[in-house]
């Protein structure tokens, strides 16, 4: 079992002992360990219970319960709890902003079983006559409905890469003389997908009996000499195809896509006497295979430089491919630095000397602890007083040269009329200054607009953070006209971040590219709350690699000293 999917697991016996109104201790341990599971840098399912208990936070009976999913898929205590209610029970908790109290009190009260159940019930008018819900929680529970229709059948790419690596380990061990990849929207590493496509060539046609065979694998949808396709744990439709060894890049360009991409590409080589399938690129005249088994001899037999998955989306990438002028896309190794972070200061879960300490064993030179400000008031934000405090302690730590620079920032929170959350003179006093919203959504474009504008043109603040305020396949990004904010950050010289957490990655791909065409420093941050939450730069990379992000666009890939004398407050005073 991946970190993901042993996660997932204890989130829902947290989530099912709350609804039965359990021992708030038990459910916080669970909790505390779906997260560690879900952010640690190395496969739980391969370590012993006395491996397990060295992890803090893991205690003898979290112990226990993770080696029984490891070994077994599951766990008998979650079985239990789960048959103590409807099956559809946890499908409520998936939505925005209905929590477990909430499904508990839905449950009891009105006997909401289903979405369709609550449907009902919230068309009638008859959530709003429970004690504490009200019109205005009956309506974001129509909104997070609504949603969630939107979002059905899509699941977020972290989700997608770790359900489809476990497939792939598992194929690999049957088939290993075998080349099994992912492709499709996965590999082109789009923020969410929805079927996982597998591609294998060169393997036995006993693997797709292998396939459906999977243990996770909840249903058959399908199963062919060459293609097979399964329901998988999770609601992932997973499908297997088989080709020769000779089609194998072919195969992976045609199904990697884009649709797009893959139309251009084919009346390119309509144009030049070909054609192009999964199968490979023959001469149009005399059928003759030119090219297929690597990808990059199919672009060049067409004239292009091989194009990177991820910009396989029609935006200009064939043109530059056949004028030798892609970009060379930044990648993990190239970040230095982490610029978003939370500590136990408030609502991190680690203080500021192990966040460093894990910075350090993740490969970074340096981070910036950027804890929230007072407006925050559920994450116990800092006033003036405290964030002053907070940034001596965090240079004292900086101080004894743990082998990774730090810098005292803040997260500070814009307002709803775009003021700052702090004093001028506190902020000017801290290293770095990340403004970000957190409230007051429901505002229209014009406001939403006017409120970033002010805040990007106070000479405090460096880095304009989740800029959209979107939660992917939860909430919408709010209304905001995100060309007017980049060409204001333009102005000022305050970067924009790409957020990496999962349900963020804001700025998305297509507003990352405008900001770097207009001249914007980026930067990408991982926003961890704990020490295993730098794994999810990569996600933030991504987003990057899809924007045409080059390192030279990217502030954190500086050394400590030349990133410095570039963030706003320094080139004002130069």
């Amino acid at each position: 079992m991946d970190n993901l999917a042993i996660a997932r697991i204890l989130r829902e016996i947290a989530d099912l002992l709350e609804i039965k109104d359990d021992n708030p201790f038990k459910i916080r341990a669970y909790r505390n360990g779906a997260d560690i599971a879900a952010n640690h840098p190395h496969e739980l399912s391969l370590l012993d219970e006395t491996g397990l208990r060295e992890i803090p936070g893991i205690g003898k009976d979290l112990a226990a319960r993770i080696r029984e999913i490891a070994g077994t898929g599951d766990t008998a205590f979650h079985r239990e709890l789960i048959a103590e209610f409807p099956p559809t029970i946890l499908d409520l908790l998936h939505l925005q902003g209905v929590g477990p109290k909430t499904v508990a009190t839905l449950y009891r009260e009105l006997d909401i079983r289903t979405l369709e159940d609550l449907e009902s019930a919230a068309l009638d008018g008859r959530i709003r006559a429970l004690r504490g819900m009200g019109a205005r929680k009956e309506g974001l529970i129509l909104k997070a409905l609504e949603e969630r229709k939107r979002f059905a059948g899509r699941h977020l790419l972290p989700d997608a890469h770790d359900a489809a690596a476990a497939l792939v380990v598992y194929l690999r061990e049957r088939a290993p003389d075998a080349t099994i990849e992912p492709v499709g929207s996965l590999r082109r590493g789009c923020d969410t997908c929805g079927d996982l496509d597998l591609l294998a060539s060169g393997a036995p046609q006993s693997l797709m009996d292998d396939f459906v065979e999977y243990r996770l694998v909840e249903r058959v949808l399908g199963h062919g000499d060459t293609r097979s396709s399964v329901l998988v744990r999770g609601g992932f439709q997973a499908d297997l195809r088989l080709v020769a060894a000779d089609s194998r890049g072919a195969a992976m360009q045609y199904f990697t896509g884009s649709k797009a991409h893959n139309i251009a590409l084919r009346d390119r080589a309509i144009d030049q006497g070909f054609k192009l399938n999964e199968y490979g690129l023959f001469r149009t005249a005399d059928d003759v295979k030119v090219a297929g088994q690597r990808e990059e001899d199919i672009y060049a037999a067409l004239g292009l430089d091989w194009i990177p998955p991820e910009l396989r989306e029609m935006r200009g990438e064939i043109d530059a491919a056949r004028s030798h002028a892609l970009p060379r896309l930044i990648d993990r190794g190239d970040l230095r630095g982490d610029l978003h972070m939370h500590s136990t200061e408030t609502d991190g879960k680690d203080d500021v000397r192990t966040m460093a300490e894990a910075a350090r064993e993740a490969g970074l030179e340096y981070i910036a602890i950027t804890d929230h400000t007072r407006s925050l008031a559920m994450a116990n934000g800092l006033d003036e007083r405290r964030a002053i405090e907070s940034a001596a302690r965090i240079r004292a730590v900086d101080a004894e040269g743990l082998g990774v620079r730090l810098l005292a920032g803040v997260e500070c929170d814009i307002k709803a009329d775009g003021s700052l959350d702090l004093a001028d003179d506190c902020l000017a006093a801290l290293d770095i200054v990340v403004a970000s919203v957190h409230s007051a959504f429901t505002q229209d474009r014009e406001q939403m607009t006017a409120r970033l504008l002010r805040a990007i043109e106070h000479p405090q603040v460096d880095i304009l953070g989740h800029p959209t305020g979107r939660l992917i396949l939860k909430r919408q990004p709010y209304p905001v006209d995100m060309e007017a904010v980049i060409d204001a950050a333009a102005r000022h010289g305050v970067a924009i971040e790409i957020n990496c957490q999962v349900h963020r990655l804001d700025l998305n791909d297509v507003h990352a590219k405008l900001a770097r065409d207009r001249g914007v420093p980026l930067v990408i941050s991982s926003d961890a709350h704990s020490r295993h939450a730098f794994g999810r730069l990569r996600w933030g990379v991504m987003v990057a690699r899809r924007a045409w992000i080059q390192p030279a666009d990217v502030l954190n890939t500086r050394p400590f000293e030349a990133f410095r004398a570039l963030l706003r407050r320094h080139r004002r005073r130069s």
